[in-house]
């Protein structure tokens, strides 16, 4: 059975929350906030897989934002989405707020869901590889183990 990706997008613009609801919601569970501070609180009442947040906000950015996620919630892949393009904001998301993608408003319906698609599958094969390298650690350890064993017998 496929997991239902859950998509938290987060805007300061009530038409452009209603309207990413409205374009989604078939496809992905969709969680919204209409700023930073109310959407750390839906973080804590949900599961999320991919991040998607507008950079000009009144009160805390979308890179502010993103920067206070990481280390509460680093697991989901995290969109910055804006309508300017403001070459700082650019930078920061990249640097400070670890954004898998930089888009521009308005967004394109279908680019954006294989966008949140392909975010999603990021997320599943950064959570495969951690799996195969704590057993890899784990069979290093019965190896040495064994080893020891041998030069003690």
């Amino acid at each position: 059975m496929l997991e239902t990706i859950c998509v938290l997008y987060v805007d300061d613009e009530e038409n452009n929350l209603l309207a990413f609801k409205a374009a989604f919601r078939r496809d992905f569970q969709v969680i919204t906030a209409i700023s930073g501070a109310e959407a750390l609180e839906k973080l804590k009442e949900h599961e999320v897989h991919v991040i998607i947040t507008d950079q000009r906000m009144p009160g805390m950015t979308g890179v502010e934002f993103l920067q206070k996620v990481i280390p509460l919630y680093p697991d989901p892949i995290r969109i910055l989405l804006t309508g300017y393009s403001d070459i700082n904001a650019v930078i920061d998301a990249i640097n400070k707020g670890e954004v898998y993608r930089y888009l521009t408003k308005p967004w394109d319906n279908e680019f954006l869901k294989t966008t949140i698609r392909q975010a999603h599958e990021v997320l599943h094969l950064r959570a495969e590889n951690e799996r195969l390298v704590d057993e890899l650690k784990r069979a290093n350890e019965q190896l040495e183990f064994y080893l020891r064993q041998k030069l003690l017998s």
